[in-house]
């Protein structure tokens, strides 16, 4: 029987890593949107849900191997993190002439904006004017910056290995 020889593992990890992040894709992704569209009303929001959804770049990083971590594009996944901030930088002038941050979405009746009865708020998901589209703002700048900051040192650390 032949062994695989040093070139056969540029190709990434075993065949069981990559069955297991081709797995872990969807519950990872899902976990990740939960954490970014729900944090205004449980713990969470932008930051962590982008550091979760990051953590999909980092495993197919490992997954992958050298080659295809090569292949990926930085400035593509930077200027998702570019969008990210102008959208966050969009929301947060919509109110400007009130104030900065102004929550001009809630009680408008539109997407986000639902009316909230008086009284008690049992924390209904669309009535958190701004507060969700900057979450997702926040969450597409994270998940692209922590990836382009995962994936630099990847590539750093294999050109470090030769």
């Amino acid at each position: 029987m032949k062994r695989k020889t040093d070139k056969s593992m540029d190709d990434g990890m075993s065949i069981i890593v990559k069955v297991a992040a081709y797995v872990l894709a969807v519950p990872i992704t899902i976990l990740g949107l939960y954490i970014i569209l729900h944090g205004h009303l449980t713990p969470g929001g932008g930051f962590p849900g982008g550091a979760v959804i990051a953590t999909l770049t980092v495993l197919f990083l490992v997954a992958a191997g050298k080659e295809k971590a090569k292949a990926l594009k930085r400035d593509m996944i930077s200027f998702a993190g570019g969008v990210g901030l102008v959208l966050f930088a969009f929301f947060g002038f919509i109110g400007t002439g009130t104030t900065f941050f102004f929550n001009a979405l809630a009680n408008s009746g539109s997407l986000f904006g639902m009316r909230i009865p008086f009284g008690v708020n049992p924390g209904y998901m669309w009535t958190a004017g701004v507060i969700p589209p900057m979450n997702m703002a926040v969450g597409l700048e994270v998940a692209a910056s922590l990836s382009v900051i995962a994936l630099v040192m990847f590539v750093y650390t294999m050109e470090d290995e030769r």
